[in-house]
């Protein structure tokens, strides 16, 4: 393969897993002995600022979610939990206007230099504006005792019409994205 061939194979690469999902963080407490926590619950609507007698497909969604990937690591849900779960979606419109380098067919000015050599493409630049919607995810865990956040975990990325069109396996999808950062499980802590 020519050298130009593979380096503008590893920009697509490269383009195209940036592509694939949302940008997931996490941060914990480091001061706090995971291995403490079994159970968990789920902060109620109205403490999130909610309506305590609605809920939306959405929330039910994420909240199925994110008990299954935290009974996946042996929590169990309760009543009387040792951590909170909360979470809390929010979208914001973007606007992104970015120029870039357009390259013009060599002309040489005036034509001067066509009969005998090429020259180099002269450039301008051309503008472009990407409108999109932008959606994050936030997931809190709360040592319910203390009332004080051990670990959060949140996801960004592009709604797309994909998204759109089946928002259950999306909603999954970004949880189980922001719980593979996860790195404790019920009564033993770190992994």
């Amino acid at each position: 393969m020519k050298p130009r061939f593979l380096s503008l194979f590893a920009v697509v690469v490269a383009l195209a897993a940036c592509a694939t999902g949302p940008e997931v963080r996490s941060d914990y407490d480091p001061s706090v002995n995971f291995a403490q926590y079994r159970t968990y619950g789920f902060l109620p609507r109205d403490a999130r600022g909610g309506d305590p007698g609605y809920s939306s497909l959405t929330d039910q969604r994420i909240r199925e979610a994110i008990a299954g990937a935290l009974e996946a690591r042996g929590y169990q849900r309760s009543d009387n939990p040792d951590l909170l779960v909360n979470f809390s979606v929010t979208t914001k419109d973007i606007q992104e206007v970015r120029q870039v380098p357009t390259a013009m067919p060599p002309m040489g000015y005036y034509g001067w230099r066509d009969p005998f050599y090429t020259p180099w493409p002269a450039y301008t630049y051309e503008t472009r504006v990407d409108n999109y919607v932008r959606g994050t995810l936030f997931v809190d865990l709360v040592d319910a005792d203390r009332k004080k956040m051990v670990w959060e975990g949140i996801a960004t990325g592009r709604v797309t019409e994909k998204v759109r069109e089946n928002p259950a396996a999306a909603i999954d999808s970004v949880v189980a994205e922001i719980f593979s950062s996860y790195p404790f499980t019920a009564g033993r802590g770190a992994n």
